[in-house]
């Protein structure tokens, strides 16, 4: 596997673009499209908040009758979440608008939507913007930038990634990108994401391998601990690259699991580092735990404890912060067996041992937290299992964003 440059252009196929459409905000880029002439099989993994968005009801029945998806239309600034009857009507004119610029089905259009809940979609503008996208396609790889850039809200930069495998002599793209800065504790994925690929899988596989890796991938971050109603990933293959295609779990279904994966937890970790006011991305390792379901429920707990994120922004290893997270957890375990460590690119320390903190030099510690990415590594000495949960520092600006994020 192989790391490229790019995003949803990476593949073989794709097209995007990224236009001002004027949805919510004035001078930005605010509705993207990506779209393949080659109908692709589609997967998607949706919120499990019972509010959900229209477009996530919109997408999650057409993915469900398995449809061939040609294109998504996203826009930012408005979530199209609350908005009854009239929101998913929008859904429907958004599809059918689409179709007609591009030439292509209603239903093999998914939609998406990111912002301020409770707000109508203006419909004249969101059905301009879709006909501009359509003008604009692009395979180019700025082309695929520009359509991340355009799913941004309060995100501070886009969130792209990529990769090549080799399937039976073929080379496979997986590329994707994501948004989400707030509002982020998926119970499925994250906010935004959309993975291209230009392998030839079926779509039961497909579902399987999406949803399977989000377990250890998106479901394991968390900013503020507020779950979204507009959380949508969505996995498209269009089957360019001409692999023969992936129908059972053999060694070419290993593979691109693998490529999935690397793409999906990259963007999990993007999306974690740049959480709302985040001045630090604060990652959680428990290792030597019991099973490996106790391992993503401790580790998930430290990075979603305030109180810890609010250490990390300090600096302070506080250590009894994160294991006040880890006894709540919920996991039965011997306190006095466990050892704790940070660490960062300036180092490694044990702060906690044999029931009691290690002596460890404070400033030695501030060195280490102070780094930009910082690690909780947690051994719990009862196994062999272990999970990783990524999320950020709690900073004074988290509340500055949200307490006037309609304005």
């Amino acid at each position: 596997m192989k790391h490229i440059t790019g995003g949803v252009t990476a593949a073989k196929g794709f097209e995007a673009a990224g236009v001002q459409a004027r949805v919510k905000y004035q001078n930005r880029k605010d509705m993207a499209m990506v779209f393949s002439r080659t109908p692709c099989r589609a997967a998607g993994v949706f919120t499990s908040n019972v509010v959900k968005a229209a477009p996530v009801i919109w997408d999650r029945e057409i993915v469900e009758k398995k449809a061939a998806i040609h294109a998504v239309v996203a826009n930012s600034g408005i979530a199209n979440a609350c908005t009854g009857e009239q929101g998913r009507q929008y859904c429907r004119q958004t599809a059918q608008a689409a179709a007609e610029a591009l030439g292509i089905p209603e239903d093999s259009v998914l939609v998406a939507s990111t912002g301020v809940i409770g707000m109508q979609l203006p419909m004249d503008r969101i059905t301009e913007g879709v006909k501009a996208l359509a003008g604009v396609l692009s395979d180019t790889e700025d082309a695929g930038r520009e359509a991340a850039e355009a799913i941004m809200t309060t995100d501070t930069h886009s969130k792209q990634a990529a990769v090549t495998v080799e399937l039976s002599g073929k080379t496979v793209t997986v590329g994707g990108m994501a948004k989400g800065s707030g509002m982020i504790h998926p119970n499925m994925c994250t906010m935004l994401a959309f993975v291209t690929t230009d392998a030839a899988i079926s779509e039961d596989l497909l579902q399987e391998a999406l949803r399977a890796d989000v377990t250890d991938t998106f479901n394991m971050i968390s900013v503020d601990g507020d779950m979204s109603t507009n959380d949508t990933l969505l996995a498209l293959a269009n089957g360019c690259a001409g692999n023969p295609e992936i129908t059972e779990k053999n060694e070419d279904y290993r593979l691109f699991c693998e490529a999935l994966h690397e793409v999906n937890v990259t963007l999990a970790k993007m999306l974690a580092g740049d959480g709302e006011g985040a001045t630090a991305l604060f990652e959680c390792h428990v290792i030597h735990a019991d099973t490996k379901e106790n391992a993503r429920t401790l580790a998930k707990s430290v990075i979603c404890s305030s109180l810890t994120k609010a250490a990390i922004f300090g600096h302070d290893a506080n250590c009894g912060r994160i294991l006040c997270a880890l006894g709540y957890s919920g996991v039965q375990f011997d306190p006095e067996a466990i050892e704790l460590f940070i660490e960062s690119e300036a180092g490694r320390l044990l702060v906690y041992q044999n029931g009691s903190a290690a002596d460890y030099s404070e400033e030695e510690a501030t060195r280490i937290l102070s780094c930009p990415e910082v690690t909780a590594l947690v051994d719990m000495k009862t196994g062999e299992a272990e999970a990783t949960a990524w999320g950020c520092d709690l900073s004074y600006d988290y509340v500055k964003i949200n307490a006037d994020y309609r304005s």
